[in-house]
């Protein structure tokens, strides 16, 4: 069970907000001449809400770039002052809540890493309880909704009410043209548990390359997301950390001029009245097809008693391939995806052989 959380929307925080929310900036900061260029050139894009800059970068392992330390937040506080863009940067403990606090960053956020540790999480609660301090977190490094959830949680209690969700993807347990795994079932589980938390997507994490940018900062879109964190970097090609996911702040620009923004909702009555109409037709099907199931479960039962009375094993795997044979060329038929069709099928067949055992090893 998920308590509903004391949430402000991000117009609360950014006022003058009036498309998606974009945080764009590099990676890391590396020197004031490379976090003041690239900041220059994103405020001409009116479209840029928020500066992003890494500031402390510990790598997974040691001996690369690792960022310009407690320096950086005199940087920030210039491009502040000079493009008016809210500035934010990544924290990991109490000590870097305590210093961007004292520098007058707007946004902080916790990183994969660091949300898959309540102790790293409450650590940094405790240390903003107290403030009217902006906080993002990002998913955890695996896809435990739980977990993420109960980062938000624990920021919440601690009186941090403009929350707001990164999706970055999670590690790949498999090989993947991505660098991180998306992962979308997770983000919408989000949604459903926390609806009204804003969530947006991290293209340059979950891509890792800059030519995967647009495919998927698109589907943020299309997934009903509320914006985009985006690397841009003036110079990618020197930039001390991910240079392969950072594009320019003109190639940023170009592939926003792109996007096809979508929302949740439409102001025609008519989109809204047949939405409902088609929505209506899908959940009388939905019924029908649980009346089936249903109704096929209570066969599998009396094979099930059948079974038992002639001691035979519950699974038969000669007709469990000819079954899913049969299944997988009716959907190509049926123009349905096979590879739905076959997981949907794995997930009854477990289930009848579930029952089936029970049944037949009741005494």
């Amino acid at each position: 069970m998920v308590a509903e959380l004391d949430i402000m929307p991000i117009s609360h925080w950014l006022p003058n907000i009036d498309n998606p929310l974009l945080v764009a900036g590099p990676c890391s900061l590396e020197t004031e001449e490379q976090a003041l260029a690239t900041a220059r050139e994103l405020a001409k894009d009116k479209r840029v809400f928020v500066y992003r800059g890494g500031i402390w970068k510990p790598r997974t392992r040691p001996g690369s770039f690792e960022g310009v330390g407690s320096i950086g937040l005199e940087w920030m506080k210039r491009i502040k002052e000079e493009t008016g863009l809210p500035v934010g940067t990544e924290v990991a403990n109490a000590q870097h809540v305590e210093e961007c606090l004292k520098a007058g960053i707007d946004v902080m956020w916790i990183g994969a890493r660091s949300t898959a540790s309540p102790f790293t999480v409450q650590e940094i609660a405790d240390v903003l309880k107290g403030t009217d301090q902006t906080v993002m977190v990002k998913n955890p490094v695996n896809p435990d909704v739980q977990l993420w959830v109960g980062a938000l949680e624990r920021l919440n209690q601690a009186g941090i009410k403009n929350l707001v969700a990164i999706h970055r993807g999670f590690t790949p347990f498999r090989e993947s043209k991505y660098r991180n795994y998306p992962g979308w079932k997770t983000v919408i589980e989000l949604k459903r548990l926390l609806p009204n938390l804003p969530i947006i997507g991290d293209p340059s994490h979950i891509a890792g390359k800059r030519e995967y940018l647009l495919e998927i900062s698109q589907k943020v879109f299309d997934m009903g997301l509320d914006g985009l964190m985006l690397e841009s970097h003036i110079d990618p090609s020197c930039a001390l950390s991910d240079k392969a996911q950072q594009v320019t702040p003109a190639d940023l620009g170009k592939i926003l001029d792109e996007l096809v923004i979508k929302y949740a909702s439409s102001d025609d009555p008519n989109f809204e009245n047949k939405l409902e109409e088609l929505r209506g037709r899908i959940d009388q099907i939905d019924h029908e097809m649980m009346e089936i199931l249903a109704s096929r479960m209570e066969l599998v039962k009396q094979i099930g008693e059948y079974k038992k009375q002639n001691k035979v094993t519950a699974l038969q795997i000669n007709r469990w391939a000819q079954m899913m044979d049969d299944r997988t060329s009716l959907a190509g038929k049926l123009h349905l995806d096979e590879t739905f069709i076959k997981i949907l099928f794995q997930l009854i067949h477990e289930d009848s052989v579930r029952q089936q055992t029970e049944l037949i090893e009741k005494k």
